[in-house]
C-alpha cells in the first residue's frame, strides 16, 4: 500500500510540474471516504485527530500568543474570516483571502497558488509565514514541550520522536482531513431522494453542467479539477507564476471546491467579490478582459433568472458543520 501511496506522490508532483493541464472531466457525484489517500495508507487515530484538533485552535502556535489556524480558518464562518483578507499575528494584512478547508482530504494541491502538494506541507505554511503567524518551527517544538498535556500526547503517539515540526503537522493534517461535507441537499437527491432539491436548485444542476460550464472547472464529488486559471479578476497578484513560470500561469488560481460555498464568503483570491450572485455575474460578463484571461472564459449570456437557479444550485451544496472547539491545555 505504501507503493500505492509513491503512485499518488508521483502523480501530484507531475501535476505541480503542469499545472495547467486539464484533468480528465470526472462527474459529480458524492465524495467517497475509501479514496481518500492517507500517508502510509493508514487512517488517523482519533488520539491524532483530537491532536490535530487542539493545535489548530492554539494560540501559542503564533508568536504572539494571539492567533491560531481556526483565527482565520474560523469555523463559524465556512472555514474562513468573513473578510476580504486576514491579518496576521503582527497586524498586517495577509495579501490573499483565506480559503475553506471543506474536503481538502481528496485534494493535490493547497493554497491559492497551489505551491504545497501535500496537506501537512500546507499546515506548516501559515504557521512559520512572517506574514500570517511568523512562529519559527525551532521555537514553536520548544514552546510546546513546556505544555504537559503535549508532552504527554506527543510521547503518546510518536514515541520515537516525541515534539517535532513533521509530527505537527501531521497531527493538524490528520484534523484537517476529518473536515468533510458529503450530505447536502445535492447529495440526497443524486442518491435518489428527488425531493432534497428546489426546483430551481434543480434547474441550476443542470445549467451547472450545461449553458453555464462551470463543470469544466468545477467537477467531480469536490467541485473542483485542481487546476489553475485566469478568470479576469484583474488585480496585479502574479498567482500561479510566483510558483511555476509561463504566460498560462498569470494571475491564474487554483479552482476552489464549492462544498459549503454559500458559507464562504467573500470570494475570489483577493475577497474582491462579496455574494454568489455577483460570483455568477462576472462568469456570465466572461470575466475582466485582462491579459492572459482563461479561455474558457466567455460570456455565457444567462438569463436574470438562470443566474437566481445557478445561485439556488450552488445553496444545495450546503451542510453546515458544527465543530465543538476543545479545550486548549
Amino acid at each position: 500500500m505504501k507503493i500505492q501511496y509513491s503512485f499518488w506522490c508521483l502523480f501530484v508532483s507531475l501535476l505541480m510540474m503542469f499545472p495547467t493541464m486539464i484533468l480528465a472531466q470526472e462527474p459529480l457525484g458524492v465524495p467517497d471516504l475509501e479514496e481518500i489517500e492517507y500517508p502510509d495508507d493508514e487512517p488517523p487515530s482519533a488520539d491524532l485527530v483530537h491532536l490535530g484538533k487542539v493545535l489548530f485552535f492554539d494560540p501559542r502556535l503564533s508568536l504572539k500568543d494571539n492567533q491560531s489556524c481556526a483565527t482565520c480558518h474560523n469555523p463559524d464562518l465556512g472555514f474562513g474570516e468573513g473578510v476580504k483578507a486576514a491579518f496576521g499575528t503582527m497586524g498586517a494584512a495577509v495579501g490573499r483571502n483565506t480559503p475553506h478547508i471543506y474536503n481538502l482530504a481528496w485534494n493535490v494541491t493547497f493554497f491559492w497558488d497551489g505551491r504545497a502538494s501535500t496537506l501537512e506541507e500546507q499546515a506548516l505554511g501559515p504557521i512559520e509565514a512572517e506574514g500570517e503567524m511568523n512562529m519559527p518551527l525551532s521555537k514553536l517544538t520548544g514552546k510546546l514541550e513546556e505544555v504537559t498535556y503535549y508532552q504527554r500526547a506527543f510521547a503518546r503517539l510518536f514515541p520515537d520522536e516525541g515534539i517535532t515540526a513533521e509530527n505537527i503537522a501531521i497531527a493538524i493534517a490528520a484534523f484537517e482531513r476529518t473536515i468533510i461535507v458529503d450530505d447536502t441537499p445535492f447529495d440526497r437527491y443524486i442518491q435518489g431522494d428527488f425531493s432534497a432539491m428546489s426546483p430551481a436548485a434543480i434547474r441550476g444542476m443542470e445549467l451547472f453542467e450545461g449553458k453555464a460550464r462551470c463543470i469544466l472547472c468545477h467537477d467531480g464529488p469536490n467541485f473542483t479539477n485542481n487546476g489553475f486559471h485566469n478568470i479576469g479578476i484583474g488585480d496585479d497578484d502574479p498567482g500561479r507564476a510566483t510558483i511555476q513560470e509561463g504566460a498560462s500561469n498569470q494571475g491564474a488560481f487554483k479552482t476552489p471546491g464549492l462544498r459549503n460555498t454559500l458559507l464562504t464568503a467573500p470570494y475570489m483570491h483577493d475577497g474582491s467579490i462579496g455574494s454568489l450572485e455577483d460570483v455568477v455575474k462576472h462568469y456570465n460578463k466572461g470575466g475582466n478582459q485582462v491579459e492572459g484571461l482563461d479561455p474558457l472564459m466567455k460570456p455565457l449570456n444567462l438569463t436574470d433568472e438562470e443566474i437566481y437557479d445557478l445561485v439556488a444550485f450552488l445553496g444545495a451544496l450546503t451542510q453546515p458543520l458544527r465543530v465543538e472547539r476543545p479545550q486548549i491545555p
